[in-house]
C-alpha cells in the first residue's frame, strides 16, 4: 500500500465515522473466506458494513469523530463492523458471533460513549429503527381505526334495528294473510 492508497484508506475511514451511529470492533481468529463474506452479506442486508482495517491507519482516522475511545480496541486482527442505525450492526455481529466461535466481539461505540462487551450485546438487544417505526406507526393508527369503528357502530345499529322492523312487518302480514 503506498502513501497515497494509505491516505485515501484513512479519509473514507474518517468520513464513515463522521456518518455512522454505532461502530463494533470484532476480532477475527481465522475465519474462512466463505465466513467473512456471510458475515459481509448478512451485514449488508440489514443496512451496515463490515470492514478490516489496518488498525494504525484506523487509528489516524479516528482524530476529529466521536469515535477516539476505540483506538485502544485497535489491538490485532480487527474488524469494523459500521451502521448509522445505532443497533443494525450489534444486531448483526452479536449473532454472528453466537454461531462463530472464530469471530468475537472487542467492545464498540455508541458515538462518544465507549462500550464493552456487554453493552454491545444489550445494543443488540434492542428493537431497530425499523421496528420502532412500525409501533409507533401502530400506536399512531390504533385510536383512528377505533374511532371509525365506534362512528359506524350507531349507523349498523340503526339498520339492524329497520331490519328488525321490517321483518316484523313481513311477520305479520303473512300471519294477517
Amino acid at each position: 500500500m503506498d502513501r497515497a492508497e494509505k491516505a485515501a484508506a484513512v479519509a473514507e475511514l474518517n468520513e464513515t465515522f463522521a456518518k455512522v451511529g454505532v461502530v463494533v470492533v470484532t476480532r477475527n481468529l481465522g475465519m474462512t473466506v466463505a465466513q467473512s463474506t456471510n458475515l459481509r452479506t448478512k451485514m449488508r442486508e440489514a443496512g451496515a458494513t463490515y470492514k478490516v482495517s489496518k488498525n494504525k491507519l484506523a487509528r489516524i482516522a479516528l482524530d476529529g469523530t466521536d469515535y477516539l475511545s476505540l483506538g485502544e480496541m485497535l489491538t490485532g486482527p480487527v474488524g469494523l463492523a459500521t451502521s448509522t442505525d445505532p443497533v443494525a450492526a450489534a444486531k448483526v455481529a452479536v449473532d454472528f458471533a453466537k454461531g462463530n466461535d472464530k469471530f468475537e466481539i472487542v467492545g464498540g461505540a455508541m458515538g462518544a460513549t465507549a462500550l464493552d462487551v456487554a453493552g454491545v450485546q444489550a445494543l443488540a438487544t434492542l428493537p431497530s429503527l425499523d421496528e420502532l417505526r412500525a409501533k409507533i406507526v401502530g400506536l399512531i393508527v390504533a385510536p383512528a381505526t377505533k374511532l371509525a369503528t365506534l362512528t359506524q357502530a350507531p349507523a349498523a345499529q340503526l339498520a339492524r334495528v329497520l331490519a328488525a322492523y321490517a321483518d316484523k312487518d313481513a311477520a305479520t302480514e303473512t300471519e294477517a294473510a
